[in-house]
């Protein structure tokens, strides 16, 4: 999923409006520039816009972590935050006019497997809880079997991909054409944070017409909040549920799933990897 590119000699450098500071100098014998690898986007850059760094790009560039990107996954206040993982994508992506929020959840994925087993290796040893007996069971995930998903058959629902990235469904019983997009990371953390501020409140988690807003772009061909949010509100669950079939099979994605089996009851489930911080240092 990654491919080694050792003989770059440097990378894109970022402007620096703050005082310059004094050289730091290199100690003698020690020439090296931090390797870098190429990690294929299940995108294949084809749903980005024109004026994105990653259009039809079918992959990215990013270097190795260093101890600087390990303190910041270490740090209690970004963790804290949710943003330490964050922090390390804008550290370790080569091009810097790329904005890691702007990137596909899938293929922001792709990265952070990537950086992962790069990093410590390939297999992901963690505690998970049986959902049958509750046993806590050592676990490992083989990061070197993650599937690539670069969508399914657009013909299946008669989806049809329009020329700006979006994609069009119509809708089986109420026959409205919903023009629907992919989600980026930035949309993704705001779908996310809605459903946390929910739960504040109390209003009750709004879970499916939340991921349904965040995904559609148009109802026949009405962009309006107004519309929108309308036809959310009042879909039959047959038409809800083709858009959220419709966008799992266009979604280009990583299969984070994997095959559990409790040691102590013999239950068998899918586990998903699970990409926050602890996927780093499980340890902690």
């Amino acid at each position: 999923m990654s491919r080694r590119n050792s003989d770059r000699m440097g990378g894109h450098k970022k402007n620096n409006t703050a005082p310059p500071s004094a050289p730091q100098q290199q100690p003698e014998g020690f020439s090296f520039v931090v390797p870098t690898e190429f990690v294929d986007l299940p995108s294949e850059g084809r749903y980005y816009s024109q004026n994105h760094p990653l259009h039809n790009k079918d992959v990215i560039e990013i270097k190795h972590m260093t101890a600087k990107e390990e303190d910041i996954l270490t740090s209690k206040t970004l963790l804290k935050k949710g943003v330490a993982i964050d922090r390390v994508m804008k550290n370790v992506i080569v091009d810097k006019t790329i904005d890691p929020d702007s990137l596909l959840v899938g293929d922001r994925n792709a990265i952070v497997i990537a950086l992962r087993a790069i990093s410590y290796g390939e297999s992901y040893e963690t505690k998970v809880i049986c959902p049958s007996c509750e046993a806590k069971n050592d676990f490992t995930f083989d990061l070197s079997n993650i599937e690539v998903v670069r969508g399914g058959d657009l013909e299946e629902l008669d989806i049809k991909e329009n020329e700006d990235g979006t994609f069009n469904v119509i809708l089986p019983l109420t026959k409205l054409t919903v023009t629907f997009k992919l989600l980026t990371g930035r949309e993704e953390k705001a779908f996310i944070s809605n459903l946390q501020q929910d739960r504040k409140t109390k209003a009750g988690e709004k879970t499916v017409t939340r991921q349904l807003m965040s995904m559609i772009v148009a109802v026949n061909e009405d962009s309006t909040h107004q519309t929108k949010r309308y036809v959310v509100d009042n879909l039959p669950s047959i038409d809800s549920r083709r858009i959220r079939t419709a966008y799992k099979i266009v979604n280009p994605n990583i299969d984070l799933t994997q095959v559990f089996e409790c040691a102590e009851c013999g239950f068998e489930s899918e586990m998903e990897v699970p990409l926050t911080a602890d996927f780093f240092w499980p340890d902690h």
